[in-house]
């Protein structure tokens, strides 16, 4: 694909990226695939696919209490428990407002390693990198931000959101469904976005604007991308995947880059 090699004019040290379809066709790959990077928040679907993983084997329900007082795992997975951003302080009521949040989702891997009686990363490597084949995959720290991987292993887990067969493909369904209709909040490096959807530990695209994805990009899109300069999105309506990956944090730069990107990448799919 001619519009992956677009990530050579990025200004960045070294950059990756692929597509994968719905089939689990790898339709195009660019850069150094094998090249492990740090994730920064692209750790969070894989840490909430895990959640997910333990859901269906019931280690945990949706709607148990985790958190702070009156908030679930639910409300965890969707940064609508209450908690801060970095800190593990509560700052609103559960369900009322999207507050972005990584002890949120630090919480949530206390709350799944207590439940299994297995270290978080360890139940993530045995749950989805295991059984997917993400053997340059791990998590040296925060659910939330500290996972390393590659293009490589990211393509299998796009297929495999894409295709699900770890899950039901119900789970997989409520996890890409808004969660909380309607609430406002602000999305790191895009501003406030009312409302600011958000699925189980999936960023839902919607009608938000600016945005990281394209302006093709359909509503239904979703995916996460991270402060390290790293990205995957889902656009279910192109039956496509797209992961790409770079060295250097996020900015100025990526929100410049980012979206003509995936419109390119969305033309020639």
């Amino acid at each position: 694909m001619q519009s992956l090699a677009l990530i050579d004019n990025w200004p960045v040290p070294t950059a990756a990226a692929a597509v994968v379809r719905a089939d689990g066709t790898v339709t195009g790959t660019h850069g150094p695939t094998d090249h492990r990077f740090p994730l920064a928040s692209v750790t969070k679907p894989l840490a909430a696919y895990a959640a997910l993983v333990a859901y269906e084997e019931g280690a945990i329900e949706l709607d148990e209490p985790a958190g702070p007082a009156g908030s679930t795992v639910r409300h965890l997975l969707a940064h609508t428990s209450g908690l801060a951003f970095d800190e593990h302080r509560t700052t609103s009521e559960p369900g009322t407002r999207r507050l972005y949040s990584n002890a949120g989702f630090e919480v949530l891997g206390d709350h799944i390693a207590k439940a299994t009686d297995i270290p978080f990363a360890e139940y993530l490597r045995q749950a989805v990198l295991v059984p997917l084949g993400m053997t340059s995959t791990s998590l040296d720290g925060s659910p939330a931000k500290d996972g390393v991987s590659t293009v490589d292993d990211l393509v299998r887990f796009a297929a495999e959101v894409q295709a699900p067969r770890l899950l039901d493909p119900r789970t997989v369904a409520e996890a890409m469904t808004v969660q909380y209709p309607g609430t406002k909040g602000v999305l790191p490096g895009y501003g406030h976005q009312n409302p600011n959807d958000w699925g189980l530990g999936f960023e839902i695209r919607d009608h938000k604007s600016p945005h990281w994805t394209g302006s093709s990009s359909s509503p239904r899109t979703f995916g996460h991308f991270g402060q390290s300069g790293t990205f995957l999105w889902v656009d279910p309506a192109a039956g496509a995947a797209c992961v790409a990956l770079t060295d250097r944090a996020f900015g100025p730069w990526a929100a410049e880059v980012w979206p003509p990107f995936t419109d390119a990448v969305l033309a020639e799919i």
